[in-house]
């Protein structure tokens, strides 16, 4: 039987072999800032997302999700790619295919190899009651900074996030130090003033949320401050200085394929935007939050060409993208007159 501190080893070794870029341990009680998590649920920042409401007896104590759960294996993967050049913005991770599906499988193939080392697990890929970034932290993959995200040495922020829970008794890896120091650049940046203080966020506020989580009307104050933001938002990544050795992603499949310009989507229909968003995150989105998201897109940095497309959209039987259009079309003869 290996000793322990051996099978912790291989199974890094397994994981990087699979295709991760890094995997860290951590015991089943991970630190998880349980307070911190509960007052940001009763404030009401996480907006509609109430799926952050269920399963905290899980969530807030992993050891809740499997039966003699010993440990936590996390893994990650990196995704960085430099920014296309189209007008409008899409946040880095959704220029691909959905990571969700790829970081699984990978993760399927891990747990196989740990059930024959004698463990039950349960992997999880942002499907389930686990507060990944904490986690991650309690590995030694990096440190949650002020941005509240999770900052990785080598890779900064841009990483996705797996976890196995596990009946194996792995070696714990050395927390890292919080290395952010004074800077605020990530708080500074922020378009609508999203973090209260540093290390919180109010997702209300977030672009990332308000373009992809939010399922109705943008608020009017938060349209301009979108910029042209389509799906998510970037900012408060790539002013991070730990980005500034951010590696291209080796996963082709994360890579951007392109896409028709904006204006030209707003003609789209349900068949048109599934087929070039098919196994993308942006997927999920559906077409008319697309819309709604290109009118404000299109009302920030349109021209008048523009205006015969958002027109179309006036008289859409979806009354959201109906008055998105509207709100674009002022805004473009306002700054164009």
């Amino acid at each position: 039987m290996s000793s322990t501190t051996s099978l912790t080893e291989l199974c890094r070794q397994k994981a990087l072999e699979l295709g991760f870029d890094v995997c860290g341990f951590s015991s089943v009680d991970v630190k998880l800032y349980r307070e911190y998590y509960l007052k940001w649920i009763e404030e009401k920042q996480h907006g509609t997302m109430q799926w952050m409401e269920r399963n905290n007896d899980r969530r807030l104590q992993p050891s809740n999700i499997l039966p003699e759960a010993r440990s936590i294996v996390v893994v990650g993967l990196n995704y960085y790619q430099d920014a296309p050049e189209m007008r409008g913005t899409i946040a880095k991770y959704a220029l691909g295919k959905d990571y969700h599906k790829i970081m699984y499988k990978r993760l399927k193939r891990l747990c196989t190899w740990m059930q024959e080392q004698g463990g039950a697990q349960k992997p999880y890929v942002d499907t389930g009651p686990l507060l990944e970034k904490p986690i991650a932290a309690g590995a030694g993959l990096g440190w949650v900074g002020k941005s509240t995200l999770l900052l990785h040495r080598k890779y900064g922020t841009f990483m996705f996030l797996g976890a196995v829970v596990t009946t194996l008794d792995f070696d714990e890896d050395p927390v890292e130090n919080d290395h952010c120091g004074s800077c605020t650049r990530c708080l500074d940046i922020c378009p609508t003033n999203a973090f209260p203080a540093p290390y919180q966020l109010d997702a209300t506020k977030c672009i990332s949320y308000l373009t992809i989580e939010h399922h109705g009307s943008i608020p009017v104050e938060y349209r301009k401050p979108m910029g042209d933001k389509v799906y998510g938002c970037d900012d408060c990544l790539d002013v991070c200085p730990w980005n500034r050795w951010a590696q291209k992603t080796r996963e082709a499949r994360f890579l951007f394929q392109g896409l028709p310009d904006l204006a030209e989507t707003l003609a789209w229909d349900e068949d048109a935007f599934n087929e070039r968003f098919q196994g993308t995150p942006i997927r999920r989105l559906k077409l008319p939050r697309w819309k709604r998201n290109v009118c404000v897109v299109l009302g920030n940095i349109g021209t008048r060409e523009d205006i015969v497309r958002l027109q179309a959209l006036v008289e859409s039987d979806d009354s959201m993208v109906a008055e998105h259009a509207s709100w674009a079309i002022q805004e473009i003869k306002e700054r164009c007159s």
